[in-house]
């Protein structure tokens, strides 16, 4: 486990689901951090907030100032625009613009794994996103994660609701694709340690969780965790266009970021190798079966 030397951590993102859970590990690692919010916030808890917009150049200098690693945690996707892949390429581009010019030494992102074929709309994203980072003067460690179980995770919640709301399912192929989800808390400790991880350039890592599982697995293991018992039926000609639709019925999750996680799901999500527990050290990884139970006791 590799501990924090303190510093200023700037945080963007800081109200959504991982950054509200990063920010008190940062804390307790020494580090003062330092929140973005678009509109003005009080600061409150240790965290300084400052009002910041990456597609405003002007609102940029002072919240960098004085920052030793930068996490990118902003995220386009699920927003009306359609055009989210240009979104996210100026905010990476603004940021390490931004980064660079205070002298930030680390940048640390969270973004998606690399499928076999070719990416959907939102994978391709959040891999151009990456290659921005670390294609700019900051050292970067982008770190690449499937679905993160944990209260508030988009992906967790579609397929909570597809476990515990439907009594049986018509099961499209597409869940058949295998991944290996990963624990909130795992994901936490590989962002923290990324801050002051050795790297001589740019890299990115995958996070893999403990187990391979297929879409189906999972909402099994789900529904045995609340005492149902979980039916499929296999409709191979249902494809994740069609079942983005009556993703609208099912779960609440904002239905535009549903529809693009399921067009993600068209293959498997694995990971290339296990390196990065190795290189922070990290401990055994919380099971997909105690990292659901605390989700579900989170609600």
């Amino acid at each position: 486990m590799i501990r924090g030397t303190g510093g200023a951590a700037l945080v963007t993102g800081a109200s959504g689901f991982i950054g509200r859970a990063l920010i008190p590990t940062l804390q307790a690692r020494g580090f003062q951090v330092v929140a973005t919010s678009r509109r003005p916030r009080a600061s409150a808890d240790g965290v300084v907030w400052r009002t910041c917009d990456l597609l405003d150049p002007g609102t940029l200098p002072a919240a960098f100032e004085g920052a030793r690693v930068a996490y990118f945690l902003v995220h386009s996707m699920g927003a009306e625009s359609s055009s989210f892949r240009q979104l996210e390429r100026k905010t990476a581009e603004a940021f390490v613009e931004a980064a660079a010019k205070a002298g930030v030494e680390r940048i640390v992102y969270l973004g998606g794994p690399a499928p076999p074929g070719v990416p959907s709309e939102h994978l391709r994203s959040r891999l151009e996103v990456g290659e921005i980072l670390r294609s700019g003067p900051v050292p970067t460690a982008e770190l690449r994660a499937s679905m993160v179980i944990g209260h508030g995770s988009a992906s967790w919640q579609i397929v909570r609701d597809l476990a515990l709301r439907l009594p049986v399912m018509v099961l499209p192929k597409w869940l058949a694709s295998r991944t290996r989800p990963i624990a909130l808390p795992d994901v936490i400790e590989a962002l923290a340690s990324a801050a002051d991880l050795p790297l001589t350039h740019s890299d990115w890592f995958d996070l893999p969780g403990p187990e391979v599982m297929n879409g189906q697995q999972i909402l099994e293991r789900i529904a045995a965790l609340r005492g149902r018992r979980f039916l499929a039926l296999r409709v191979p000609f249902l494809s994740p266009r069609l079942s983005a639709l009556w993703l609208r019925l099912i779960t609440r999750t904002d239905f535009a970021l549903a529809r693009e996680l399921v067009m993600g799901l068209q293959e498997d999500l694995l990971p290339k190798d296990e390196r990065f527990w190795t290189l922070i050290d990290h401990g055994p990884l919380m099971s997909f079966d105690a990292a659901a139970r605390s989700a579900l006791a989170s609600e």
